[in-house]
């Protein structure tokens, strides 16, 4: 299986409840299309101290998982018309 880190960015507006449902949903994305999802870390708990001022904008999610497909086309394709999806960005992590 290939190893993948999808970055999610959602508004600042959002409410707790609903950043946790936003994260599920593309949590449910990449299960339904053959990925398992193996961690997820917010912005704060991984970079240093300047970089979190980034949060005052915006939610960063890193959401690392495993699959056979390249990257999902059909998973990229439903995070872009979420509506507190800000922008994302998903890469390779291994070779």
């Amino acid at each position: 299986m290939n190893k993948y880190e999808l970055t999610v960015v959602l508004n600042v507006k959002l409410e707790d409840e609903e950043r946790a449902a936003a994260l599920e949903k593309v949590k449910g994305y990449i299960t339904r299309f053959g990925g398992t999802v193996t961690n997820v870390d917010e912005w704060g708990k991984k970079r240093l101290a300047y970089e979190i001022q980034k949060m005052h904008e915006a939610y960063y999610y890193f959401i690392q998982f495993e699959s056979d497909s390249v990257c999902p086309n059909e998973v990229e394709a439903h995070i872009r018309i979420m509506e507190p999806v800000i922008r994302y960005l998903c890469v390779r992590v291994d070779a």
